[in-house]
């Protein structure tokens, strides 16, 4: 069976004789989802990434109800569902810290906190619901996360012999999956150890005008192995995305001046120059790509974003027709007629539980709008925020599905989007709002803009992630209403969990940017994306945006989309996606490189594969491969971040000095290309003994 295409779906599987949706598997789902969230807001906050939960949440499930005689894979996949809410509503403190750092909070209050997860997570489901058969069904869009989990899954259930076939229950399958999962979660503990570097990363200067370039390899298992999987075109694009960035734009403006967040208001460019040639290399690339090339990034991915959405236009509709067809036949007491893979719920009470979200919504803002000394424009700013709400949900619950199903929802740059988002809402509230209060206004504008945004984000994380896990339940012929019931109840789970946590680390670190911060901690979480939000709302609400660098980057996401339209026309296989530029653009390169290196392999190992007297079975088991890979490195990535939440210490494992950084990167280095080879060529020559 091919991993990246669905198997035919089996209506006459009765659903309610095998245990799925079970109790046992909810109390575990849930159990992981509060442990896995209180790591990722922690690791999130100081290092800008999340996990992706859903693959360790799957090997953690299947060695618990394993001592089960009749736990079967889509019970496990019920549980990985769950719990894959803590790696996406976590993606929250991409947002709302940004209220501490304006200083409009100083503490996260429970109930409102949980409501903005709450909803926002329900509204993620109901959005992903029509959206799963044009993006999962009817799509060949690679979702690398959820092929590799069904994998996982496949292997770790093994005596299911009815739903997989050969590769999945082989002893070289297992053999892949077990020994990628080793070999990359030592790896990352060596890393943590920092005998190994985590990246092989390098700055550097070009010509005499101080311009500064840099790369930055990330020495990460889990990324090459995504690469495997999205594909070739994936990683071309990518890299076309990251070499306009790193080849172009950062040395175009780095060049200009050192302090690039005055540049544009400054005429004195050789007093620029000088405190550019002061910087280090790479303070200042990093900070150039901060305050310039992002937004060009953003830029291109608005409007990428926008395209994709046009193009999904079809099969959405398409989707929806299926989903009324599918109800039409429930009322009709044919239910049992649809197959397992197509029973979702009901598109009737999706519509009843997205209108029902909108009251509380609306109250929420209301009592926002209220509290802050907007109350004078409480209806203006309820009727228009759910509006907002509404609308900018659908269309980034499109656009997050189709990136997650491009490279990834680890990966999908959630807060590209949370770009987006902040700019529209502050926008509006520019145009409609702000003209009829006076300045002192200003600070409960940037705030409700953020909290409007929170809302929408939320959204937006949850359909990420509800697609990738739609497709692993596609590929083990899982019930996609009980899955959609078992990530509502992840939702709750980390809604739960998440305020209090954000207000044990703001009351221990607190965040920088924070007014006073520095009085109260000396090392103060960085919090990245939610700076770089607050920094938008408040520069459109006070006018001081830089709209020229958004426009460019539309005008690079134009240029990419009519260069692969051409491709489409002239080309059998070559595409550039916009999308995929416009992320390579955006994304660090400590994100994109490797990924870039793995869809490279994946393409060398598919053509050694086909020299191979069985092909197919070849290119199985390198997806088993990286499969193993993802899981290894992802589980021990949420062990290490619960060791430095519960240690308090930055690097709890460390071995060695910072003086050993450079022999770090030379060692760490040459180990990954020698194990990374070594791994893909045991796979080869296992294929070739199968097939003697």
């Amino acid at each position: 069976m091919d991993p990246r295409n669905p198997p035919n779906a089996n209506p006459d599987i009765d659903e309610r004789r095998r245990p799925e949706l079970t109790v046992r598997g909810l109390i575990v789902g849930v159990i992981i989802t509060l442990v896995f969230t209180a790591a990722n807001v922690y690791f999130g906050l100081k290092a800008g990434l999340t996990f992706s939960t859903s693959i360790p949440a799957a090997v953690i499930s299947m060695a618990i109800l394993r001592s089960f005689k009749n736990a079967t894979v889509q019970e496990n996949n019920i549980v990985q569902t769950v719990a894959s809410a803590a790696g996406t509503l976590s993606s929250i403190i991409f947002v709302l810290p940004g209220l501490i750092m304006i200083g409009w909070w100083t503490g996260f209050p429970f109930w409102i906190s949980f409501l903005i997860c709450a909803l926002g997570g329900i509204l993620g489901v109901m959005y992903s619901i029509p959206l799963r058969r044009a993006l999962v069904t009817n799509s060949d869009l690679p979702y690398p996360e959820g092929v590799a989990c069904a994998e996982v899954l496949k292997i770790g259930s093994g005596g299911d012999k009815e739903n997989a076939g050969e590769i999945e229950h082989s002893r070289s399958g297992l053999l892949a999956v077990v020994w990628g999962s080793i070999v990359a979660a030592v790896f990352a503990i060596i890393v943590a150890t920092q005998v190994f570097a985590s990246d092989v990363a390098e700055t550097f200067r070009i010509g005499k005008r101080g311009a500064v370039s840099g790369y930055d390899f990330s020495l990460s298992f889990a990324l090459l192995a995504i690469g495997h999987l999205c594909g070739l075109s994936v990683g071309i694009a990518m890299l076309i995305g990251a070499g306009i960035g790193w080849g172009w734009l950062v040395p175009h403006y780095s060049s200009l001046g050192g302090d690039v967040t005055v540049a544009a208001t400054s005429s004195d460019w050789s007093t620029l120059w000088a405190v550019a040639t002061a910087w280090p290399a790479g303070v200042l690339a990093q900070t150039t790509w901060i305050h310039k090339v992002r937004f060009i990034g953003a830029g291109a991915i608005g409007v990428s974003a926008i395209w994709t959405l046009l193009k999904l236009m079809k099969p959405v509709v398409s989707g929806l027709a299926g989903a009324m067809a599918a109800s039409r036949a429930r009322k009709a007491g044919k239910a049992d007629t649809l197959p397992i893979t197509e029973r979702d719920i009901p598109i009737g009470i999706v519509g009843i539980i997205t209108l029902a979200c909108m009251a509380p919504i609306g109250w929420v803002l209301g009592y926002f709008a209220n509290t802050s000394g907007l109350g004078d424009h409480m209806w203006t700013l309820v009727i228009g925020g759910v509006f907002y709400v509404f609308l900018m949900s659908f269309f980034v619950s499109a656009v997050c599905g189709y990136m997650a199903g491009l490279i990834g929802s680890s990966n999908s740059p959630l807060s590209g989007i949370g770009i987006l988002v902040v700019i529209g809402a502050a926008l509006l509230l520019v145009l409609g709002v702000q003209p009829y209060v006076g300045p002192e206004a200003s600070k409960a504008l940037m705030a409700f803009a953020l909290f409007t945004t929170a809302v929408v984000f939320n959204v937006a994380a949850i359909a990420n992630n509800n697609l990738q896990d739609l497709k692993t339940g596609q590929l083990v012929d899982a019930t996609p209403w009980k899955q959609q019931v078992a990530l509502i109840i992840g939702v709750l789970a980390g809604a739960v969990v998440i305020p209090p946590v954000l207000n044990l680390v703001n009351q221990a670190y607190g965040f920088v940017g924070t007014p006073g911060v520095e009085l109260l901690h000396k090392s103060p979480l960085a919090a990245p994306q939610a700076g770089l939000i607050s920094s938008l709302a408040r520069g459109v609400i006070a006018a001081d945006i830089d709209w020229s660098l958004i426009r460019m980057g539309a005008m690079i996401g134009v240029a990419i989309i009519i260069l692969d339209a051409i491709l489409g026309r002239t080309t059998k296989h070559m595409r550039v996606p916009a999308l995929a530029v416009g992320l390579g653009i955006y994304l660090p390169t400590a994100s994109t490189l490797m990924i870039v290196v793995g869809t490279i392999v994946g393409y060398m190992f598919d053509r050694a594969a086909d020299r191979t007297p069985k092909p197919k079975a070849t290119k199985d088991l390198g997806v088993l491969l990286a499969s193993g890979l993802i899981v290894g490195e992802s589980t021990i990535g949420v062990v290490l971040s619960a060791i430095v939440v519960f240690s308090g210490v930055a690097a709890p494992l460390a071995l060695v000095s910072p003086e050993f950084e450079t022999a770090g990167k030379i060692i760490g280095g040459v180990a990954f290309v020698a194990i990374g080879f070594a791994l893909y060529r045991w796979i080869l020559g296992m294929a070739a003994r199968r097939s003697a």
